[in-house]
């Protein structure tokens, strides 16, 4: 029973030791060359993806597709940014509005055109703005505002004051800021 008894400890100390013995070798020497294997699968799968990508871009028919979606882009960009030569137009297209909408006593006035500090995110474009002010009524002052925000290229409206008029039936005395992305000129 003793020889027994000693047998079992000795193959229970063997079996701890070896169990010891292979989560250390696990630890530091396979499992670091698990993650090596894992991450050279990985950059392996980037790199045949870019491969397959770049023999796609190489067909006649993925250069047609890529014009295409810049032709997109470029009539999406249209919505939101005015060629430079075409800036002075967009003082014309709210004048034009404002007398459609028939408010009073509008005046227009362009403002600090480039802010050169804010604008260095970007070298295309540029924020032009304008302070705009006239009197109207409720009704004319929205439907105003709308046109304006439904302006294509899109003007963006950054703030308006209303000054209540001084009788009861009296028009409103309304100020906005505007301001628009134009294309900067070409240098040169």
């Amino acid at each position: 029973m003793r020889a027994y008894r000693n047998y079992i400890l000795t193959m229970g100390l063997v079996w701890a030791a070896s169990l010891v013995l292979f989560v250390l070798v696990y630890f530091f020497a396979i499992s670091p060359r698990l993650k090596v294997k894992a991450l050279l699968l990985k950059e392996s799968a980037q790199k045949k993806q870019m491969y397959e990508a770049s023999l796609n871009a190489a067909t006649e028919e993925s250069k047609k597709e890529l014009a295409d979606e810049i032709e997109r882009l470029k009539v999406r960009l249209s919505d939101y940014a005015v060629e430079f030569e075409e800036s002075a137009n967009l003082t014309f297209d709210i004048s034009r509005i404002a007398a459609d909408k028939q408010v009073s006593s509008f005046t227009i006035k362009a403002t600090n055109q480039t802010r050169d500090s804010e604008q260095e995110w970007s070298k295309d474009l540029q924020e032009n703005r304008i302070a705009i002010s006239f009197e109207s009524n409720f009704r004319q002052f929205a439907t105003f505002l709308n046109a304006v925000e439904r302006h294509r290229p899109v003007i963006f409206v950054d703030k308006f004051k209303v000054s209540r008029g001084r009788q009861d039936n009296a028009l409103h005395r309304a100020d906005m800021d505007l301001s628009m992305f134009v294309r900067k000129r070409p240098e040169g």
